[in-house]
């Protein structure tokens, strides 16, 4: 599978680290889908995640910490090495799902 770099806005400001700005412009849209994106590496801190499909998505060595994303789709991504510290996750993945995801890089897969 390959990673997607679309051309969306909303995605930009998040490659560019421009939580706050994402969480402001994202209210005037309805449906947020960034299946398959890559994420690595970025400081994700602070962002409003509900709703969003991150199926497939690449967040290796990301700091996702604080992030709440029980109402988002997290099937298939892969957090590796990222900070999850306070990260609560949809409760269709398993506790072993995400363990094994950051220690080896595994995607997670929901029930």
């Amino acid at each position: 599978m390959a990673l997607r770099f679309p051309q969306d806005p909303l995605y930009q400001l998040l490659r560019d680290e421009k939580v706050k700005d994402f969480n402001q412009q994202r209210k005037s849209v309805e449906h947020i889908d960034f299946h398959d994106c890559d994420f690595r590496g970025l400081d994700l801190r602070g962002l409003d995640a509900s709703g969003v499909n991150f199926t497939g998505c690449y967040f290796r060595a990301a700091d996702l910490r604080g992030i709440d994303f029980s109402q988002s789709n997290m099937h298939g991504a892969s957090i590796a090495s990222a900070q999850i510290s306070g990260c609560l996750f949809p409760a269709n993945i398993e506790a072993t799902e995400i363990f094994l995801s950051v220690e080896k890089g595994m995607r997670m897969r929901a029930k």
